[in-house]
């Protein structure tokens, strides 16, 4: 007590009683400190860290995998997963008997233990899940199979072909092009062009299998039924036998094939499958190459208005449904249709000539409902430089591709001779770009042709082809058509 009376602080104030406490504490035996056994190892340097922690005495601490709501933390694995101290994770991982191990009933800790992360909010199962996740999104990242050569759609019996459905994927982004022409006017070639080759490789490797010599020299054709291939821009890529051909006419009458029961004529049964692929295509293609060789046979014209009045009609939008699609119910689908003239002269790219050849086409074409204008321009290819868009006022979507350089009809004479020698290392005067010139024009025309909805919803690759699967077999059981062939017999 201080000489004022009063007692001094800290003497037997709180600080006293506080450092009497802790003393009392430290007096005690070892193992019978009151406030438990997790205590003792509370100040232990080794334990001192930030992480949670799941031991045997603790009955508070929460299990092995268990979500913690902070930020991301380590857990330690549970004590029934590990081994003894310095065994390896092979060995820890094997499942232990029933009971608490020795280890545990020894109290004591590995002294290497092993972490898992685990981020916020998420245990074990939403891990597993995360990963199967992560492989699926993968998966999706791959790219799609390459295709090689063309393979079946339809084949020569004009039977439909699933196998096409493996490179197909579940994606909108698509464009399908298919052609139709006369024998031997460069179907396959071109096609096979505009998909994957080069005019510099070898005609033995394209896609599509083009004519050899020997079946040009015995006027066959080498397509039958339809021909499938899709490239890494996913476009569709559909070849055809030809149109009306006299070579499958031959076969038919030739090798006494039998005939379907409801043709009684081979020409008549050969007309039929013409116009039911052109219908085919006209309803599930975007766009549609019509292939000639020369300028022009009005009979293919006949063929094309013939086929687009036996068109199936599109598909209606079903009950369930009607009033939430954007299309008229009585709105058609009709493809956009492009005039390809292929081996095309240097007479035929005169402004003159090509200026007569859109007006026969859109006088041929007046009253069609295809879309065979206003999509293509060989003035915006810098084809004819000088003539501007009002020089073809009846513009038709029409290209000219002319000859292969290594055709023979390139190969002209060498400008000048005699009097200037050097002209004589010039190449001849052509009228129009190199062949590869021009197929890289038409490729990209072709690619930028607007891509229609081809019916009341949108399709994916695979919905196209359950979609021309079914297009397919109204075609082939079409009324229309079958009441048009028996007028024809």
């Amino acid at each position: 007590m201080s000489e004022s009376g009063h007692s001094q602080p800290g003497m037997y104030g709180q600080g006293r009683r506080r450092r009497r406490r802790r003393g009392d504490r430290d007096a005690g035996p070892p193992g019978q400190n009151l406030s438990g056994p997790s205590r003792d190892r509370e100040y232990q340097p080794r334990e001192r860290r930030v992480i949670q922690t799941n031991t045997p005495n603790d009955e508070n601490a929460p299990a092995s995998g268990a979500p913690v709501l902070e930020k991301p933390i380590m857990l330690m694995k549970a004590r029934d997963d590990g081994g003894k101290p310095g065994t390896p994770p092979e060995a820890a991982a094997q499942p232990s008997g029933p009971g608490p191990s020795k280890m545990e009933k020894e109290g004591q800790r590995p002294t290497q233990p092993v972490y898992q992360i685990q981020n916020r909010g998420m245990g074990a199962s939403a891990s597993s899940s995360a990963n199967v996740g992560s492989m699926v999104g993968q998966s999706k990242l791959l790219p799609p199979e390459k295709m090689k050569h063309s393979i079946k759609l339809v084949d020569d019996q004009m039977n439909w072909c699933d196998s096409a459905m493996e490179y197909l994927r579940d994606q909108t982004d698509m464009l399908v092009v298919g052609v139709i022409g006369l024998q031997g006017a460069g179907k396959s070639t071109i096609m096979s062009l505009l998909s994957a080759n080069t005019p510099e490789e070898d005609q033995r490797g394209y896609v599509f299998k083009a004519q050899t010599q020997e079946i040009k020299e015995r006027g066959g054709n080498q397509s039958t039924g339809i021909d499938f291939f899709i490239t890494q821009e996913r476009v569709i890529f559909l070849d055809t036998q030809p149109m009306l051909s006299p070579s499958i006419l031959d076969h038919l009458i030739n090798n006494d094939r039998k005939l379907p029961p409801e043709y009684n004529l081979p020409h008549t049964y050969v007309e039929m499958q013409s116009l039911q692929i052109a219908a085919f295509l006209f309803t599930v293609c975007h766009v549609v190459i019509v292939v000639q060789d020369w300028f022009t046979d009005l009979n293919l014209y006949k063929f094309l208005q013939t086929a687009e009045m036996l068109k199936p009609s599109t598909p209606s939008a079903s009950h369930d449904s009607t009033g939430s699609s954007g299309n008229d119910d009585g709105a058609e689908y009709y493809p956009h249709i492009v005039f390809l003239q292929n081996k095309a002269r240097r007479d035929d790219f005169c402004p003159r000539n090509l200026k007569n050849m859109h007006k026969v086409v859109d006088k041929l074409m007046a009253h069609s409902h295809l879309k065979y204008k206003g999509t293509m321009s060989m003035l915006d290819c810098n084809i004819f430089p000088g003539l501007g868009q009002e020089y073809l006022a009846t513009e038709v979507n029409m290209f000219l591709l002319p000859v292969q350089e290594n055709d023979g009809e390139d190969n002209l004479t060498k400008a000048g001779s005699g009097t200037y020698p050097l002209f004589s290392l010039l190449p001849g005067y052509r009228g129009h770009p190199a062949f590869s010139t021009m197929v890289s024009k038409l490729r990209s025309q072709i690619l930028a042709m607007p891509r229609c909805q081809l019916s009341h919803t949108i399709l994916t690759e695979k919905n196209w082809f359950h979609y021309a699967a079914r297009i397919w077999d109204g075609v082939k059981k079409s009324s229309a058509l079958s009441e048009y062939s028996r007028l024809l017999c």
